[in-house]
């Protein structure tokens, strides 16, 4: 995206870069299309605690039906999606993302993301028990990811870099400008 937006203030309309994407998930908040990594409550992150993640899925909008669903940008999604329930979304794109992947939630066990969304919304399966499912589901995932960093110095020392970038440029009033503005006006 920094490229792209480089070009549209170098003036270059040749060589821009294009973007392939796929399936946006939503964001945990009513009303988001999508996840924001500028609202860290948003999403999950590879680097987030245990906590981090139950958190966040625990206070992650939640609706059961259309008719209380917030109206989102529809051209965000690659498929049709009534619902627009970020929870489902999270099970749907990350934990059946794997052939063969399950998902136990409220005693039962789902083999797949429709499985889930028709008990949810039928009633047999609550909002707390689909989230405390999904924040042991998302959690499993990320384990392996946390003891990497935690165990390869150097990984660890890259994500710390991570982190002070992200400090920094989530402080600063106008990053992206500021960093648009240092930019040469040739290139």
């Amino acid at each position: 995206m920094l490229a792209r937006d480089y070009c549209d203030a170098a003036g270059r309309k040749k060589g821009k870069p294009i973007i392939l994407s796929h399936h946006m998930l939503y964001g945990l908040k009513a009303g988001q299309a999508k996840m924001s990594k500028s609202d860290p409550d948003s999403a999950i992150f590879m680097e987030d605690s245990t906590a981090d993640v139950r958190r966040k899925i625990r206070g992650a909008y939640c609706p059961r039906t259309a008719d209380a669903a917030v109206a989102r940008d529809a051209e965000m999604q690659l498929a049709a999606d009534d619902l627009k329930n970020p929870c489902l979304d999270y099970v749907r794109h990350v934990v059946f993302a794997a052939p063969g992947a399950t998902f136990a939630a409220g005693g039962a066990t789902f083999a797949s993301a429709d499985a889930v969304r028709d008990a949810f919304v039928g009633g047999a399966l609550s909002e707390a028990d689909l989230k405390d499912g999904l924040a042991d589901a998302v959690d499993a995932l990320l384990a392996p990811v946390r003891a990497h960093f935690e165990r390869d110095a150097r990984a660890a020392a890259l994500l710390a870099r991570v982190r002070a970038y992200n400090c920094l440029l989530y402080t600063s009033p106008s990053p992206r400008d500021a960093t648009l503005s240092r930019m040469p006006s040739s290139a």
